[in-house]
């Protein structure tokens, strides 16, 4: 399945208001590298398994299958990740047609909020709510697995 979204960085804490929904997440990583990441994931009482492939050339797609898996076998898992468990809460907020996830970081990624929609195509148009800022969509160093081994605290 080919994955089309834009990323962005978070000015204000306005979004909390707007969002319907929010939970905490916990993942890590079992393979970091650049062609392909392979990503552990608790959220609320449910694990997955997701592996995504390269970005493309402008970073709005990519493959990505994901998986649900027994929340027993994600937490024994953990143990194979590499350093960096990334903690996280996640807020939904609607916008238009659209939702925004924004993830707020904890731990070594403390400070970093990041708003990512995802689209139906790379040419759709969407609301940008006032507490949008800069796009970093297909900036790296933004991307989760790569904040787990650079983490926002040491840029």
């Amino acid at each position: 399945m080919q994955e089309i979204e834009r990323k962005f960085l978070v000015v204000s804490e306005d979004f909390k208001n707007e969002a319907f929904k929010n939970f905490r997440i916990k993942q890590g990583f079992l393979n970091t590298h650049p062609e392909r990441t392979v990503r552990l994931r608790i959220t609320g009482d449910k694990a997955f398994l997701t592996i995504k492939g390269k970005s493309s050339k402008n970073g709005l797609s990519r493959f990505e299958w994901e998986k649900e898996i027994d929340i027993d076998e994600a937490e024994a898992l953990f143990e194979l990740c590499e350093p960096g468990i990334i903690e996280k809460t996640r807020y939904l907020v609607k916008a238009g047609d659209f939702v925004f996830e924004i993830d707020e970081f904890y731990g070594e990624n403390e400070g970093l909020k990041v708003a990512e929609i995802e689209l139906n195509k790379e040419t759709d148009t969407f609301e940008k709510p006032q507490w949008l800022g800069r796009e970093v969509t297909g900036e790296i160093k933004y991307y989760n697995s790569q904040l787990s081994k650079k983490p926002y605290k040491n840029w």
